[in-house]
């Protein structure tokens, strides 16, 4: 029996039928589709942290030598609503090395991956973008949340707003990466780079600007729930040393008993006021916070402390400060013998002291007087 065999590589996701053919016979057809596969990238940590690297990670199918792995950063690309991708520099690894390190990363930003293998080359299509996050104002716009905290209830106005100079500028979340029709149930009205949305049900999601000549704005974590209790907490992280206040809210009504505040899933305030005050603000306070009243629970929601960088730390204050002191104390102490010594020198060689004429070069310095302002009590000669 005769046999023939096609071999090919799509570059793209390929349906057809297919059959074989000799003469006037043919096979049985078939219908064959063929899916270019698709990395999952991976991103850690999501959140940027100062001083800290991130680390990609590209999954793909057939992973082997043969294949070379490409990492892009995502570029917001407002004429396809979508991103372009552009290779990032010492990014291809000539083997199976399927992660990649990114070091001194500030600002919120995306990426991709893809591998290709052969000659001529054939790539498997870009992964989904992944995105790490940060909180840190980005120096053209900074994202900004009205009303100015972290939950929100449902059937809520909540108005986010890209503060900058560009109308470029538009508000993104992750499901409009991927589908532009919203998945969460809210709606929007969007003018220049300010974007209105009222929630019909729970979610949480992160939330940042992109502009296709700014990049990526700092990004806020907004939770909408569809209980009775929220916790009222910055949306932004809060300066070191700075007075921090967090509140307990009720959808409707008033406080009827006592409020609890946890961080850390740990009891810290019972209070009647429903308010918790922080009068300076250390990274000792960061974590999760969260309230309770009458059985009801917030969510919770991590509270960020930044170290100000306007400020040094205390404990180098102090030791600059007695530094300073310890140096003037030196410079007076020295001034004061280099006179003293100056005023013996012109005594001993003036001859206008009887009891000096038959001293010898040979003296020693006794010790100091206590109370006297002099700083040596006599020069006396050797033997005495």
């Amino acid at each position: 029996m005769n046999e023939s065999s096609c071999i090919f590589d799509s570059q793209s996701t390929y349906k057809a039928v297919f059959w074989c053919e000799s003469g006037s016979e043919f096979s049985n057809a078939v219908n064959i589709t063929i899916y270019k596969s698709k990395p999952v990238l991976t991103v850690s940590p999501s959140w940027l942290k100062p001083e800290a690297s991130v680390a990609l990670r590209c999954n793909y199918d057939n992973q082997s030598e043969s294949w070379r792995i490409y990492w892009y950063k995502a570029v917001p690309d407002k004429s396809e609503n979508g991103y372009r991708y552009e290779l990032l520099p010492g990014s291809i690894s000539e083997t199976a090395n399927n992660s990649f390190m990114i070091h001194g990363q500030t600002q919120t930003a995306g990426f991709t991956c893809r591998a290709g293998r052969g000659n001529p080359e054939y790539f498997t299509d870009y992964s989904e973008p992944k995105f790490v996050w940060s909180a840190v104002s980005h120096p053209a716009a900074s994202l900004s949340v009205s009303p100015d905290r972290e939950q929100h209830f449902t059937s809520e106005s909540v108005t986010l707003n890209c503060g900058g100079n560009s109308t470029e500028w538009r508000v993104m979340t992750p499901s409009r990466i991927y589908a532009w029709s919203s998945l969460y149930s809210y709606s929007e009205k969007v003018n220049g780079f300010t974007t209105e949305m009222i929630a019909y049900r729970h979610s949480t999601a992160v939330y940042w600007c992109e502009s296709e000549s700014e990049g990526c704005s700092n990004a806020v974590n907004i939770t909408i729930h569809d209980g009775d209790l929220i916790l009222v907490s910055p949306v932004h992280p809060v300066n070191e040393g700075d007075p921090v206040t967090l509140g307990c809210e009720l959808r409707t009504g008033n406080f009827t008993s006592t409020v609890g505040f946890y961080k850390n899933d740990k009891l810290i305030q019972n209070t009647v006021r429903g308010e918790l005050s922080i009068p300076a603000a250390s990274a000792s306070d960061e974590g999760f916070y969260r309230c309770e009243h009458s059985g009801k629970a917030s969510p919770q929601s991590w509270v960020a402390v930044k170290a100000s960088s306007s400020s040094l730390p205390e404990s180098l204050i102090i030791g600059l400060v007695v530094g300073f002191l310890l140096t003037v104390l030196l410079v007076i102490v020295l001034a004061i013998l280099r006179n003293r010594l100056s005023k013996c020198h012109r005594t001993e060689t003036s001859g206008t002291a009887p009891h000096q004429q038959d001293e010898t070069p040979n003296q020693i310095y006794s010790s100091l007087l206590q109370g006297d302002s002099a700083v040596y009590e006599t020069i006396r000669k050797s033997g005495q």
